[in-house]
């Protein structure tokens, strides 16, 4: 099977919409600020997705482009305006960043319930403290479409390959809150396939194309490829797609599979975000 990230997506979608339908009518429209500091072509291309996809739902959007000689004081205090306004209820830090800014200091800046990315040190904790707010989304969409396949993660054997703050550390405190065990695995780890084989549940998000062999998967696997890389003229994944289909019971193609996921569970949370600041008042 090939797990169709376009089509979860396009459920979450309409479920999102369905929940800004409840705001709109108490009066209230989600609003989301992306902030992107340069030029770089690749961030420039993921935020127009991004649009794009507030565009669809309903989600207010708007760009907040700073130059790429912009101080760190400077980025800053953008954030901290944003914080301040009514009408913001998700702030996304487009990254990476120009060298000599600091993205650490620049996520802590965020008010923790705008923080859709889920990267807030606060929300992070909360993340490892069992109680999730906010969170990453690319581990969400993970997790949202096993939910979606009726897969039940209590003691299932998970491996993960890559310990990003983004995806495989999250990830990993997002699995075993859902009480399942789980290894980890990175560039130091000895025999990796010697892991892999063990998991029901895999995700690679090595960025190292074709990492993930047919022989390193064990039967009836769930597979869910992280990576992006360009090669030629093509996007490919971390697992060799077409011999890895063959053992697995699902496996996410690139691209098309998580990506989308991680764009619709940023506008779920960009909504979760305003149900929860509107809320408060």
């Amino acid at each position: 099977m090939i797990i169709d990230g376009k089509a979860i997506a396009a459920e979450v979608e309409e479920e999102t919409r369905a929940r800004i339908k409840e705001l709109a009518d108490r009066g209230i429209k989600p609003g989301l600020v992306t902030i992107l500091v340069g030029e770089n072509p690749a961030s420039q291309i993921y935020v127009r997705i991004k649009h794009s996809a507030c565009d669809r739902v309903g989600i207010r959007s708007e760009n907040l482009n700073l130059p790429k000689d912009v101080s760190q004081e400077e980025l800053l205090e953008a954030i901290r305006g944003l914080n301040k306004r009514d009408d913001v209820h998700g702030i996304l830090l487009q990254l990476p960043l120009p060298e000599g800014l600091n993205p650490a200091s620049a996520m802590a800046t965020i008010d923790p319930i705008k923080d859709v990315d889920g990267f807030h040190p606060l929300n992070m904790g909360s993340l490892l403290a069992g109680a999730e707010r906010l969170v990453p989304c690319t581990p969400k969409g993970i997790i949202h479409t096993l939910d979606r396949l009726g897969v039940n993660l209590e003691g299932s054997e998970v491996v993960i390959v890559g310990h990003s703050n983004v995806v495989g550390k999250p990830l990993a405190a997002m699995m075993l809150n859902r009480n399942a065990t789980v290894q980890v695995c990175h560039v130091f780890t000895k025999d990796l396939a010697a892991h892999t084989r063990q998991a029901e549940i895999l995700v690679v998000a090595a960025g190292v194309p074709g990492l993930i062999k047919k022989e390193m998967v064990r039967n009836g696997a769930y597979v869910f490829d992280v990576g992006t890389t360009k090669v030629g003229d093509k996007i490919v994944g971390d697992v060799d797609f077409e011999p890895v289909m063959e053992v697995a019971k699902g496996v996410t193609p690139v691209p098309g599979g998580v990506g989308p996921l991680t764009v619709s569970m940023l506008l779920s949370q960009t909504v979760t975000a305003c149900e929860m600041q509107t809320e408060e008042k």
